[in-house]
Formats: C-alpha cells, sequence, structure tokens
C-alpha cells in the first residue's frame, strides 16, 4: 500500500493542454475515483501516474520514492484496463500465473498466489478454463486477478466497467467495493459514470478541461459542489439553479428570487450575484398558495420509489421529487417549498461556492491545489 502525491502535474500535446498544474494526495489504502466528462484529463493523470505517458513538467511520488520519469515497471502498480487485455492463448490459470512468472516468483508461491486470488474473486470453477467465450464479467473476474496476485502497491483502473451491460456493472461496482474492503491497497479508478463513482470511492476528484474542480468525500461532493460544474454534473437530477435578482451580501439570510425572498444560511462572503442550489429531494410541492416560489407542472417521470416534477415557474424550471403513491397532474398550479438547510449559493461570475454558515461547517476529504 502507498500514498500517492502528484504535485503540479501538467501534460501538453502540442498546443493542447491535456492536464493543467494538478496537485493532489491520494492517501494510503483508500479507493480513489477520478470522474469527469470525455475528454476532462482524467485518464491523461492515469497514465501518467502509470508511467504510460510522461508529464511536461511537475512530480509524482509513490510511497515517498519520486517515480515521475520510471518506468511503469519500475513503479510497483497494478493496471486494469476498459478492454480486459487478456492472453487469449494461456486459459485463465496462464492469465494469472503470468506477471508472477515474469517476475520469476518461485512455482510454490505462484501456485499459492493464483489459488488465493481465485477464492477471493470467487474463479475458482475457471482455473482450467479458456479466457476465449467467457462472460463479460468473468473476464473482468480475471483482469483483476492478474492485477491482484501481483500484491502492488497501487492498483491503477482506467473504466474497467465500460464495457459491461447494466446488471454486470452493477454486481462488479459491489464485487469491487468489497474487494477493496478486503485488500486496502490504494486504488485510483477513473470513469465518467457519476453512480460507478459513488458506490465505489472513498474520495471523488471531479475534473474538467484538464482541471481539478473538487476532491472530496462523495457526502462532500453531492452536497457542497465547489463550482457550478460540479453541481450541473453530479445528481440525477441535477442541482437546481436559480439566479438571484441582485447581489448577495456578507450577513445576508436570504436571496430575492423572482421578486421573492427565499431563506437560505447565511452569506459570509462580500457582495456577489448569487445562483441559489438546492437538490430536487429538498424540493417539495406543497399548496399553491404555500411555499418560497409557484409554479405549473409540466413533466412528471416515474422512478419507482418516486416521481421526478418539473415545475415552470417565473425562476425558470424547478425539478422536485413526489412521493410514488400519487402522480402529480399536469398543469396543476403548485407551490415549492425549499429545505433551507440544503441550500447552496454560487458566485455567477467566477463560478465557485459561496462560503456560507453551512458550507464552512463542511471540511473537504481530500487535499488539493
Amino acid at each position: 500500500m502507498a500514498e500517492i502525491r502528484i504535485d503540479r502535474l501538467h501534460k501538453r500535446f502540442g498546443d493542447f493542454i491535456a492536464v493543467k498544474d494538478s496537485s493532489l494526495v491520494l492517501e494510503d489504502g483508500k479507493f480513489v475515483v477520478l470522474l469527469g466528462p470525455s475528454g476532462c484529463g482524467k485518464t491523461t493523470t492515469l497514465r501518467m501516474i502509470a508511467g504510460l505517458e510522461y508529464p511536461t513538467s511537475g512530480a509524482i511520488t509513490l510511497a515517498g520514492d519520486d517515480v515521475t520519469y520510471r518506468r511503469p515497471r519500475e513503479r510497483d502498480i497494478a493496471m486494469v484496463f476498459q478492454l480486459f487485455a487478456l492472453y487469449p492463448h494461456l486459459g485463465v490459470r496462464g492469465n494469472l500465473e503470468f506477471p508472477l512468472r515474469n517476475e520469476g516468483v518461485p512455482r510454490a508461491e505462484i501456485e499459492r498466489r493464483v489459488k488465493e486470488v481465485a477464492a477471493i474473486l470467487r474463479i475458482e470453477h475457471l482455473l482450467g478454463s479458456s479466457v476465449n467465450g467467457l462472460a463479460g464479467g468473468d473476464r473482468q473476474r480475471v483482469a483483476l486477478g492478474r492485477a491482484i496476485v501481483r500484491q502492488p502497491q497501487a492498483f491503477l483502473m482506467d473504466e474497467p466497467l465500460g464495457t459491461l451491460d447494466a446488471e454486470f456493472r452493477e454486481l462488479m461496482c459491489v464485487e469491487l467495493r468489497k474487494l477493496h474492503d478486503r485488500l486496502k491497497t490504494t486504488t485510483v479508478f477513473v470513469t465518467h459514470d457519476q453512480n460507478e463513482a459513488m458506490a465505489l470511492a472513498d474520495h471523488i476528484v471531479v475534473m474538467d478541461q484538464g482541471e481539478i474542480l473538487q476532491a472530496d468525500d462523495p457526502h462532500g461532493i453531492y452536497n457542497f459542489p465547489a463550482t457550478l460544474f460540479v453541481a450541473r454534473f453530479i445528481g440525477r437530477p441535477p442541482m437546481n439553479l436559480l439566479v438571484a435578482d441582485s447581489p448577495v451580501v456578507r450577513g445576508d439570510t436570504f436571496v430575492r428570487i423572482a421578486r421573492r425572498n427565499i431563506t437560505v444560511p447565511q452569506v459570509d462572503a462580500p457582495a456577489a450575484v448569487g445562483v441559489l442550489g438546492v437538490r430536487p429531494e429538498y424540493v417539495s410541492l406543497v399548496g399553491n398558495d404555500q411555499g418560497c416560489l409557484g409554479g405549473r407542472v409540466k413533466h412528471v417521470e416515474y422512478f419507482g420509489s418516486h416521481w421526478v416534477v418539473e415545475v415552470e415557474t417565473e425562476a425558470g424550471t424547478i425539478k422536485a421529487l413526489a412521493d410514488k403513491t400519487a402522480r402529480p397532474e399536469l398543469d396543476l398550479h403548485v407551490g415549492l417549498a425549499f429545505d433551507t438547510r440544503h441550500v447552496v449559493l454560487f458566485d455567477s461570475a467566477t463560478e465557485k461556492l459561496l462560503p456560507s454558515a453551512t458550507t464552512l461547517a463542511h471540511q473537504p476529504g481530500m487535499r488539493h491545489g
């Protein structure tokens, strides 16, 4: 196990900057997910940690050793790719044994490790099988086993569940988390899927356009998004965002939206045009003459456990969650009430989270900057 540090990591391909001066501490034994849309720099960051790409500038340390320009085989890491990359001529046992034979591990130790890993991944019955024709989930288990059997200081995983169908992905998320809880090996996992990130991670690093926007635990990422991008990217449905009519200043306990005062946690920032953020689950449908805003139901979606209700208001479309037992009627006039304990504010100019009595109480779960 090992702590991984990246310090002012920068990667340029010609005129294109893939990663911009990123600094981050990936704590020993944690499961860290690099999350963001395609092209945000997460895979390039992972490849630099692995040694498959060298940075234009900056430094990478693994367990205190500078590995910035070391070759992959000199870093004591194991990588799992999206497309499995199994050796078709070796079979399941052969794939598991290959990295150990390559390192000259004694035969008895190879046999012990292979049996142990096969038991952990529940693939003992496949040891005599060919990898050709295995189901996607079993192929991924073999790929994981080939990485685990090496007992590296860290696992690096580049969208390893991306080719699996929805059922297998959900199953493998559970299995990966159980596996990590057992092995406690530092793991860096790349995905664009927020559900995977939330299910797996101790810490999540959200990236966009080569920059780290926020590094925190799942609770912090979801409830205290550092920027408007994170607020929009995380959550299904995403956070409701409403622009205030006028600037908010330090000490304010409300913002004015659509000519109505809406209570918010006390602002602890200089004057800024505020953007109010509230998750749909903290918006309630109330009587037409109640609530802080009113509007007309324009669309509803059924999700089994609840309805997602779109309400058209003077401030824009707002989404709320409604109880599954009653379908809200289209064109119904309703009031909307916000749970003010879960309201956050952003600066519309910088798009960053404004400090308030609520946000200042939260301590981010990772170190970055």
